[in-house]
């Protein structure tokens, strides 16, 4: 009934728009053409400057009212970030003034130059100066913010820091699953024959190999706060993208093709529940990337905590492979196997490679 009634009153809109118009011509008509052409002339030119100041009033009022409700207030959740913040607001700044000039311009031009009595148009077909202006200005000061963009996307894809943890995050229709290494900072080898074998081997883990051993699967990112944290992507079916709005970090996850990238949070999640205002806060992995019908919901989890806590945590975590052959567990739930040994040991912090 609801749909039924936005396609009537749509109907209408377009039933009043074509009698105003008829209407209009029947005016011309009694009037006369040129007269009515005239009359109307003046009234668009007013209608015009009408249109500036309500349009650029109400884009102060927009961003007033919604402003707050941004991610701007809060600030970037990573030291990176915070370099694509500052970029953005230059972008802003830049073409902000841009758009204010070219349309008060605009606008005041169909005003001033509107059809007069004894006014005539004056043409010139070309002009050098003009042309090399509108031009030039514009490609430096794009170039300008393309260097920039390209200096910042350079360090962030580039080789993290030594001292970063190492988490691997693998999208799938429709959610995320992460891998960390054990003691010996490695990741284990995946090939895409292996997803589920054995049973339960959802991210195609190569259990053949011994740096495998000691690997830990979840569900949840848990990352350390004022740490780099470097992030190997991996997609399974189609091409996912993890998007981490609040670190001001995305990139794009391609099956068959691994890429990476690498920031520091600076604020533990308790940390932002404070600065945000909200109770339930939590940081979210959203797919920025159409990837199916369930691209909606396919939502993962970041805890960011104090390196102790997460070494806490991360000593808690049962490696995969005793998961997957329980037979082989030596008997502890906090303890994983060294890949380079036969007996296990505890947890360390995982080290990038």
């Amino acid at each position: 009934m609801k749909e039924f009634f936005l396609v009537i009153i749509v109907a209408m809109i377009f039933l009043v728009i074509f009698q105003i118009s008829k209407a209009s011509e029947y005016v011309s008509v009694l009037k006369g053409e040129e007269k009515s052409r005239k009359q109307n002339n003046k009234i668009n030119g007013f209608l015009m400057v009408a249109f500036l100041v309500l349009g650029l009033i109400g884009v102060w009022y927009c961003n007033e009212l919604y402003y707050g409700k941004t991610l701007f207030p809060q600030g970037s959740a990573s030291v990176e970030g915070e370099q694509v913040d500052l970029m953005l607001y230059i972008t802003i700044g830049v073409t902000g003034v841009i758009f204010v000039i070219t349309q008060v311009l605009l606008f005041w031009f169909a005003f001033k130059y509107q059809e007069k009595e004894g006014q005539k148009a004056y043409f010139f077909p070309h002009n050098n100066k003009l042309e090399l202006l509108w031009t030039t200005v514009p490609a430096i000061f794009l170039t300008v913010l393309v260097v920039f963009g390209l200096k910042n996307w350079f360090k962030f894809t580039n080789d993290a820091p030594k001292n970063s943890v190492l988490v691997e995050i693998t999208g799938h229709q429709f959610a995320w699953d992460m891998r960390y290494p054990g003691k010996d900072g490695v990741l284990g080898k995946k090939s895409y024959k292996l997803y589920n074998q054995p049973l339960g081997n959802t991210l195609g883990v190569d259990f053949e190999d011994p740096e495998s051993w000691d690997d830990l699967h979840t569900t949840v990112m848990h990352l350390p706060v004022d740490k780099p944290v470097k992030l190997v992507i991996n997609a399974m079916d189609v091409i996912h993208d993890v998007g981490l709005s609040h670190f001001r970090m995305k990139m794009d996850a391609v099956p068959g093709i691994p890429t990476t990238m690498w920031f520091t949070p600076q604020y533990t999640t308790e940390e932002m529940k404070v600065r945000t205002g909200n109770p339930n806060f939590v940081y979210e992995i959203s797919c920025d990337q159409m990837c199916g019908k369930g691209h909606f919901s396919m939502r993962g989890v970041i805890v960011v905590e104090s390196e102790a806590d997460y070494n806490k945590w991360l000593a808690s975590q049962k490696p995969e492979y005793f998961t997957l052959h329980p037979e082989k567990d030596p008997g502890g739930n906090n303890q994983a196997v060294d890949s380079t040994q036969s007996a296990p040991i505890a947890i360390a912090v995982p080290k990038s490679n």
